[in-house]
């Protein structure tokens, strides 16, 4: 059973949360990306809140600026230092004044929260779980060097448009679904395709013949899911798009998207050597069918994550928290035993 609430934090800010399982056991808890929500990780919240999987205090936010938790106006307000400022409150709100999380788990926009805050704030949890969340470092080095993953995060781009909004908004969110299916195509167009739909350019002539591998799993997207997605998206109704805005702000905050003509970027990006090094055990479930996240960024992970496992996931996607949740519960489950 999944329960709905709301943390009212000291410093102002509200989430709006999911959980299972009792308080006062170890707490997990859960951090999503774009463009979901907390909702994204409730078969998880249940499989591990089951005594039989450990019985944990399962915690999933929306993130701020994400359904019905605050959305500041200022995109300055989208900062890692104001964000790793909610999860902290939070944990402490779940785990007490120095107390600790089982594991963090994070997923895209959520793992770079997660990494941020386990650079930071290292004694806040004894583990740290990332699916398919690139670590600064490395992406960084590949948004700067490699022109396949700056091809690939281009969409990062159209995504900071003071329009995105309505844009993406226009005929149920046409140019959104999509996105679902390019991000977890395998073959070299997939992110292209994505790129076109989301400008908005019809499919061309022999983009048939680059048709996606199906990962397994595919066909998750359910008619009752695409309406969770869709009531998010719309938020308060006020304007097209206005549950978007919060979660665009992420990526009009960060300088970590592909540079361009006069937008370095992440270009202008010069992180010292030693930072966000991970003190923690960490997982990272990397699903190799991601066409946004590529493989490279990988390489050369464990110097600054020194105690790191990698379990690569074949025929998955972006969206392998969706495809195969079990697996993806499997996983983790091991990684906490160990």
């Amino acid at each position: 059973m999944i329960d709905t609430w709301t943390a009212d934090l000291p410093h102002g800010i509200t989430l709006s949360c999911r959980s299972a399982g009792a308080r006062g056991r170890p707490v997990l808890l859960f951090l999503h990306g774009f463009p979901e929500a907390a909702f994204a990780w409730d078969e998880l919240l249940v499989h591990f809140a089951r005594p039989e999987h450990g019985g944990y205090r399962c915690v999933a936010p929306n993130l701020r600026g994400y359904e019905h938790s605050s959305s500041p106006a200022d995109v300055a307000a989208y900062h890692p230092r104001q964000l790793l400022q909610d999860i902290a409150a939070l944990i402490a709100a779940e785990c007490g004044e120095g107390g600790q999380l089982a594991a963090l788990v994070a997923h895209d926009w959520g793992g770079a929260v997660a990494w941020n805050l386990a650079a930071a704030r290292p004694k806040l949890m004894q583990r740290l779980v990332i699916i398919n969340s690139p670590h600064p470092q490395t992406f960084a080095r590949e948004l700067q060097r490699s022109p396949a993953q700056q091809a690939a995060s281009a969409y990062m781009n159209f995504l900071i448009r003071p329009d995105a909004e309505a844009l993406l908004a226009e005929r149920d969110f046409a140019r959104l679904w999509p996105f679902f299916d390019a991000m977890g195509a395998s073959g070299g167009a997939a992110m292209q395709q994505a790129a076109a739909a989301l400008a908005g350019d019809a499919a061309r002539p022999g983009d048939e013949a680059n048709a996606p591998v199906l990962p397994d799993g595919a066909g998750w997207m359910t008619d009752a899911l695409r309406a969770q997605y869709r009531a998010v998206w719309t938020g308060d109704g006020s304007r097209p798009g206005a549950g978007l805005t919060g979660g665009l702000n992420y990526y009009r905050a960060s300088p970590l998207r592909p540079p361009r003509a006069g937008d370095a970027a992440a270009a202008g990006v010069a992180l010292p050597p030693e930072a966000f090094t991970i003190p923690l055990p960490t997982l990272v479930l990397w699903a190799m069918q991601d066409s946004a996240l590529l493989p490279g960024l990988l390489d050369g992970l464990e110097r600054w994550v020194p105690q790191l496992q990698i379990q690569r996931i074949e025929r998955a996607t972006h969206w392998v928290v969706h495809e195969q949740p079990q697996r993806v519960a499997a996983s983790i489950g091991r990684f906490l035993a160990t």
